[in-house]
C-alpha cells in the first residue's frame, strides 16, 4: 500500500506540472482533465494513507481535509468555464472547500505555539489588496460579485489563522501559499478582470497547489 500511495502522489506531481504547462502554453480547454485531477490525486493519498475506514475507524480531519479537497476538485471544474457565473460558482464551491479546511485544523487540535500567533498578523497583511480587489469585482459583476468576495476573503483568512494554530509548520505553510494563490486573483480582478497574463496565471496555479499539497501532508502527518 505504502509503493501504491507514493506512485499516486507522483503522479499527481506530474499532472500538476502537466497542468503548470498548459497554462504557460495558455491551452486552456485542454485543463478540463489536468486541472482537477490533481486534487484527485491528493484525495486518493489521503484515502490510500488509511486515515479513512468505516464510521467509528476514521480520523475525522481525514475526512473534513477529503471534503476540502473535493469542494476544491468542484471550484477547478466550476473556474474553467469563462463566464462571471462560472467564476462566482468556482468562488462558491472554493468557500464550502475553505470552511472544510477550517473544521479541519479545529479536529487536528489548536496547540498555538508562540510563533502561530503572527498568522493573525499575516493574514492582515494580505488583507491590505482588499480595496483594490472590491474595486475591480464590483467593475466585473457589481454588487452580488463585491459581497461575494467579502465572505471569501473572511473564510479564508479563517482558514489562513487556524492553520498557523495548529502548530503544524506544513500546515502553516500551505494555508499562507494557498492564500498567496488566492491574492493574485484579486489583484489580477482589480487590473485585468477575469482574463489574467499568463505569467500571473501561472503563478496561481502553482502556488494553489503546492499549497494544497502542503496542507494535505501537514494534515497526514499530524494524523500519523
Amino acid at each position: 500500500m505504502q509503493s501504491l500511495t507514493v506512485l499516486v502522489a507522483l503522479l499527481t506531481a506530474a499532472d500538476a506540472v502537466a497542468d503548470w504547462t498548459l497554462v504557460w502554453l495558455s491551452w486552456g480547454r485542454r485543463r478540463y482533465l489536468t486541472k482537477p485531477l490533481v486534487m484527485v490525486g491528493l484525495i486518493a493519498v489521503t484515502v490510500l494513507v488509511g486515515l479513512v475506514g468505516p464510521v467509528g475507524d476514521s480520523e475525522p480531519a481525514a475526512w473534513w481535509l477529503i471534503g476540502a479537497l473535493f469542494f476544491g476538485m468542484l471550484g477547478d471544474i466550476s473556474m474553467n468555464g469563462p463566464s462571471t457565473r462560472h467564476f462566482l460558482g468556482g468562488v462558491g464551491f472554493f468557500f464550502v472547500g475553505h470552511l472544510a479546511y477550517a473544521v479541519t485544523f479545529l479536529s487536528l487540535g489548536l496547540d498555538a505555539p508562540a510563533w502561530s500567533w503572527v498568522g493573525f498578523a499575516v493574514a492582515l497583511v494580505l488583507g491590505l489588496p482588499m480595496r483594490r480587489v472590491l474595486a475591480g469585482a464590483h467593475q466585473m459583476g457589481g454588487r452580488p460579485m463585491a459581497a461575494a468576495l467579502v465572505a471569501y476573503s473572511l473564510v479564508i483568512s479563517a482558514m489562513l489563522v487556524l492553520g498557523w494554530l495548529t502548530g503544524s509548520i506544513w500546515i502553516a505553510a500551505g494555508a499562507l501559499i494557498f492564500v498567496v494563490s488566492d491574492t493574485l486573483i484579486g489583484l489580477n480582478l482589480a487590473e485585468h478582470g477575469n482574463q489574467p497574463p499568463r505569467l500571473t496565471n501561472l503563478a496561481i496555479m502553482v502556488t494553489y497547489h503546492v499549497g494544497q499539497a502542503l496542507i494535505t501532508a501537514g494534515v497526514l502527518l499530524a494524523l500519523s
